[in-house]
């Protein structure tokens, strides 16, 4: 449905665990970086949409397969990609690479939700022609 989209990541200590690899959590916060800057670089800051729109996504569901560890000062890219958009809800297939290598890859799905009662509610129009638009603008 989408392009790839990606943004490079550093491997810090602090990204580490106690055998000198990064820790498995720290791999979804990387995929969050992706999935918020996928987001900006189509022109949407997720404050705003919360402000302006009333709306905030929050992750659903999570499935992770990893393959190959990641380890301090590594650089990474993390990718994002629309895999399948709902009325209320946005599928996106990720992974995180170094080099050609797939270290992590699965998906996340984030539900779109009312801000002010967390309910399930409609992306509004303008934010699903962007994501059925495939390209950054």
């Amino acid at each position: 449905m989408d392009s790839v989209f990606s943004i490079p990541i550093r491997v810090y200590y602090e990204d580490t665990d106690a055998g000198n690899v990064v820790y498995y959590a720290n791999y979804l916060k990387f995929m969050e970086r992706a999935r918020t800057e996928w987001l900006r670089a189509r022109g949407f800051e997720q404050d705003e949409l919360s402000r302006r729109d009333g709306i905030l996504f929050a992750v659903r569901s999570v499935r992770l397969d990893f393959l190959k560890p990641a380890r301090f000062n590594d650089l990474l890219q993390a990718t994002a990609r629309v895999a399948k958009r709902g009325n209320a809800s946005v599928t996106f297939a990720q992974e995180i690479r170094r080099a050609d290598l797939t270290l992590c890859e699965g998906e996340v799905k984030v539900a779109c939700l009312d801000a002010a009662t967390f309910a399930p509610c409609a992306i509004p129009s303008h934010l699903r022609a962007q994501l059925d638009a495939g390209e950054a603008p």
